[in-house]
C-alpha cells in the first residue's frame, strides 16, 4: 500500500521527526488514520448514496420496521460481515438514519460492526482457540442485538442532529436514473456529508493518536490487576476512551491473558476498545446530542461487562484449544 510509505516519508524525510520518538509515533497515527478513514468515510458515503438510488428509503424503512426483532438481528449480522472499526461505521449507521431506519436498528449494526470482523475471527482463532473465538462472535451479536433494543425502547430520537438525518427523500430513488446520475448523487452526498463532519474525524484521530501512543499497557494491567471482582469494570472504562484497530488490540489482550489477567476482563477491555473509542464519541457528537452518546455509550459498556463477567465464569471450560 503506497499511503504507509508516503506518511513514512512525510512524517521522517520531510518534517524530520526521529523514527521510534514519541512525536513521531503520534504524528504518524494521526497522518495515517486520519488519511485512512477519511478515504474510506468518503468512498463509503459515495457508495451508499449510489445503492440508495435503487432502492426507495420507504421500501428499506417498511423492510426492517416490518421485521420487529428480527431487523435488529439483521443490523447485527450485516454489522458483523462489514470489515470496519467504530469510526468507520459511522457513514453506514447515518446512511440508515438517513434512509428513516429505527434508531436502535441503526445502533445495532454500529455496535456489532467493530466487535465482530473477519481479520477479527482469524487472530482470535489464532490466538484464542475456537471456543474463545465462537463464543466471542456469539457474545458479540447479542451485545448488538440486546443494546439496540434497549436503545430503541428508549425513545431518544429527538436527540440526534436533524440535518445529517434528513438528506434526499424518495422521490431521488423514484426519478428514472441514469448510471452517471447515480454516480452524480453518489459523490455529492460524499462531499456533503464529508464537509459536515471532517473536522470532527481530525479531532477524534488526534486525541486517539495521543492516548494510543502514551498510554502503555503494563499500567492498565497493573492497575486491573488489583482490583479483583472489580477488573471487568474497571477495565471497560480504561478500554472506552482508547483507540486502536482489532489488528493491534487482540494481540494486546493475548499478552495480558497470558500474564495473568482474566479472560473475561481482558476481552471486555478488547471490546470496549473496538466497539467504544473515544474518537467515535466525537465524530458522533456531529451527528447527535451528548445526551443520546452518554446512553449509547451506558447501555453499550453495561453490556460489555456483563460479557466479561460470563466469559471470567466460563474461562475454566474456554481454556484455548
Amino acid at each position: 500500500m503506497l499511503l504507509e510509505p508516503a506518511i513514512d516519508w512525510l512524517v521522517h524525510a520531510l518534517l524530520g521527526l526521529e523514527p521510534g520518538t514519541r512525536a513521531a509515533d503520534i504524528v504518524q497515527f494521526f497522518l495515517y488514520d486520519s488519511a485512512k478513514i477519511l478515504a474510506l468515510l468518503f468512498v463509503m458515503i459515495g457508495l451508499i448514496g449510489f445503492l440508495r438510488t435503487y432502492l426507495p428509503r420507504s421500501r428499506i424503512r417498511a423492510w426492517l420496521t416490518g421485521c420487529g426483532g428480527w431487523a435488529y438481528a439483521a443490523a447485527a449480522v450485516f454489522g458483523a460481515v462489514t470489515p470496519f472499526c467504530s469510526c468507520s461505521s459511522i457513514p453506514i449507521f447515518l446512511g440508515f438514519l438517513a434512509a428513516g431506519i429505527p434508531l436502535g436498528v441503526a445502533f445495532a449494526f454500529l455496535i456489532t460492526s467493530p466487535l465482530i470482523n473477519e481479520y477479527l475471527v482469524v487472530l482470535m482463532l489464532g490466538f484464542f482457540g475456537a471456543r474463545i473465538t465462537a463464543l466471542y462472535v456469539v457474545s458479540g451479536l447479542a451485545i448488538g442485538i440486546g443494546s439496540g433494543l434497549v436503545l430503541g425502547r428508549l425513545k431518544l430520537e429527538r436527540h440526534l442532529v436533524a440535518d445529517l438525518t434528513g438528506g434526499a427523500g424518495d422521490s431521488d430513488a423514484e426519478r428514472a436514473w441514469r448510471l452517471q446520475d447515480r454516480v452524480r448523487f453518489g459523490l455529492g452526498e460524499a462531499r456533503e456529508i464529508l464537509a459536515k463532519i471532517w473536522l470532527w474525524v481530525l479531532a477524534g484521530v488526534g486525541v486517539g493518536a495521543v492516548i494510543h501512543n502514551l498510554v502503555p499497557a503494563e499500567a492498565i494491567q497493573d492497575m486491573v490487576g488489583l482490583t479483583g471482582i472489580w477488573s471487568v469494570p474497571l477495565a471497560t472504562a480504561l478500554g472506552v476512551p482508547m483507540y486502536g484497530s482489532c489488528a493491534a488490540i487482540v494481540p494486546i489482550a493475548v499478552v495480558l491473558f497470558q500474564k495473568g489477567m482474566p479472560l473475561g476482563t481482558a476481552l471486555a477491555f478488547m471490546m470496549a476498545i473496538t466497539a467504544l473509542s473515544l474518537p467515535e464519541a466525537v465524530m458522533l457528537r456531529r451527528a447527535m446530542r451528548l445526551h443520546l452518546i452518554a446512553v449509547f455509550f451506558g447501555v453499550t459498556a453495561a453490556a460489555i461487562m456483563l460479557t466479561g463477567y460470563l466469559f471470567n465464569a466460563l474461562s475454566a471450560w474456554l481454556r484455548p484449544l
